[in-house]
């Protein structure tokens, strides 16, 4: 017995000086590398042949470093602290506008109802021409931006340009808070609805009191919509909030798990749910991500919703703001997400680079099963996994080339000067005179594209050529191209319900700012109809959650 203590103490105290001996290394490496770092760093400043800056030199390097590990790990200098306070809290100090630039000039696409734009009176459409005096003239859009923000309270001269007309303003700058729950209503018949944009602070307080509302306004209410879609993410603590609304208790819904095991958290719901009962459906795609993952998984694990849409998109992350010196700051990555079923929804595994030094998908050989709360299968190592998964509508190239080349936009600027006043967002239609009118629009304007077809056929010249066939296939090749410049001759008809879409959106926010243009599209909404079919079959939603 005494030997046997005496061996373990040994085997005890020798693996005790090998972990040091290892940390040692490490604080030698480290010292060596900044020591090798600073040495260059020096000698680049001394003797290169041209000046340098040093500040971009730096920002340079660190961001090349950064960008070995993830995209979530960043350096963030003092002058691009108003960004980072606007990702993490939805706050920013500023006019309240979106705006876009279009052939070397920057517009005002959106003004946000009641903040400084709005009040100011500048409408969509509006050219920007000075910011305090300074010329937005071959300005991109980002600069402008940087022109436009400034201190809350500030004051700010915005002069645009408006049919021909100079207009300038001076008014003051506000604390700019973007609105987590833009729009929730009544859809269907007794069917909640409540669209969350983001997780900034106060998304769960949002959320209670939309809820609340939905409540109040139908006594009966037969189940709840959450649309995630697009939804990036934010706070962790508000998606655990939103969860804890429909959820017992004490419940636990996340586990941070990273490097420094005393910073290893479990975050459980710690108040009296508002409702246990109400059938839940939460929408997804592939832009949901982080704490719409946190909200989406639990809620799937504990068999409290069904999920609905396209695969999350897997970013089960976690990021600290750690202060540096000089007012910068870095966010980094610490630990990993990990939901009830004790799944990771990480998809994309930074430690692993292929030869060309791109991350890769975790492997489907490396996805392990887990259990929800019912006994469902579920999986890691992929975002979340829809219960009920619906093909995504992509975007044909003639609506591409509508929205990016402004197209629908500009028409909708036209729109609003012939018509003050339009029906409300539900009654709203495009006719087919206002489509044909917006045909007629676009007719000598520039909205040409190619179709993938177009360019394989493109692909295909291209390699006759290469291997000498292009003699025996050029007849071909050109019927087909005649072929297909006939069919886009009728994309306007071939499309119409897709455009008119397109257009309706681009109309309604003129007059109904984003709560308008949402309860507009709300009826096209296929997923939102499938969700409301869904929730009026209380046998297939529980045959759904095994129930």
């Amino acid at each position: 017995m005494l030997r046997k203590t005496f061996f373990i103490l040994i085997s005890v105290i020798t693996l005790s000086i090998s972990l040091n001996a290892q940390e040692e290394d490490k604080g030698f490496e480290l010292s060596k590398n900044l020591e090798i770092f600073s040495s260059v760093y020096k000698n680049l400043h001394l003797n290169y042949v041209d000046e340098i800056n040093p500040g971009d030199l730096m920002k340079t390097a660190i961001d090349a470093m950064l960008a070995k590990l993830d995209p979530y790990t960043n350096y963030i200098p003092e002058a691009n602290l108003e960004d980072a306070k606007l990702q993490l809290m939805g706050q920013y100090g500023g006019i309240g506008a979106v705006i876009h630039e279009k052939d070397g000039k920057v517009y005002i696409s959106e003004p946000y109802q009641n903040l400084p734009a709005d009040k100011a009176g500048f409408k969509a459409g509006d050219m920007i021409i000075e910011v305090n005096g300074q010329s937005a003239k071959d300005r991109t859009s980002d600069q402008v931006k940087e022109f436009l923000r400034g201190q809350a309270g500030s004051e700010i001269k915005l002069k645009v340009l408006r049919d021909g007309k100079e207009i300038e303003k001076t008014f003051i700058r506000e604390e700019i808070t973007l609105d987590n729950v833009p729009y929730y209503g009544i859809v269907g018949k007794d069917i909640g609805y409540i669209k969350l944009n983001e997780f900034t602070n106060g998304a769960a307080n949002n959320v209670l009191n939309a809820f609340k509302e939905l409540k109040n306004q139908n006594n009966d209410l037969k189940g709840l919509i959450l649309d995630l879609r697009g939804n990036g993410g934010g706070l962790l603590s508000d998606a655990v909030n939103i969860v804890n609304m429909f959820v017992e208790k004490g419940q636990n819904i996340v586990s941070t798990k990273g490097k420094i095991v005393e910073k290893n958290q479990t975050f459980k719901t710690t108040f009296n749910p508002i409702d246990l009962n109400i059938p839940i459906v939460v929408l997804t795609d592939n832009l949901s991500a982080s704490a719409s993952e946190i909200v989406t998984g639990s809620l799937q694990d504990l068999d409290r919703a069904v999920i609905m849409g396209q695969r999350t998109y897997g970013k089960g992350l976690v990021q600290n703001i750690i202060p540096l010196t000089y007012n910068a700051q870095m966010k980094v990555t610490v630990s990993k997400y990990y939901i009830p079923s004790g799944r990771c929804i990480q998809a994309i595994d930074y430690s692993h680079r292929d030869e060309q030094g791109n991350p890769t998908n975790v492997p489907d050989s490396l996805k392990v099963a887990f259990k929800t709360k019912g006994g469902r299968t579920v999986y890691d190592g992929f975002g979340i996994e829809p219960d009920i998964t619906i093909e995504p509508e992509y975007a044909s190239p003639i609506i591409i080339s509508i929205i990016t080349k402004f197209l629908a936009f500009d028409f909708a600027t036209e729109f609003v000067k012939q018509n003050p006043t339009i029906p409300s967002p539900k009654d709203f239609k495009i006719t087919d005179e206002i489509y044909n009118q917006f045909v007629s629009f676009v007719k000598d304007k520039d909205y040409s594209y190619s179709t993938i077809t177009e360019r394989m056929l493109a692909e295909l010249e291209d390699m006759a050529q290469k291997e000498k066939y292009s003699e025996e296939i050029d007849k071909s090749i050109e019927e087909l191209k005649g072929k297909i410049e006939n069919d886009k001759n009728n994309d306007f008809i071939k499309f119409k319900d897709d455009i008119k879409e397109i257009l309706l959106s681009e109309i309604v926010v003129r007059y109904y700012y984003q709560k308008g243009r949402i309860e507009a599209l709300l009826n096209l909404d296929k997923e939102v109809n499938k969700a409301i079919e869904l929730l009026s079959n209380t046998k297939e939603y529980n045959k759904i959650l095994g129930k």
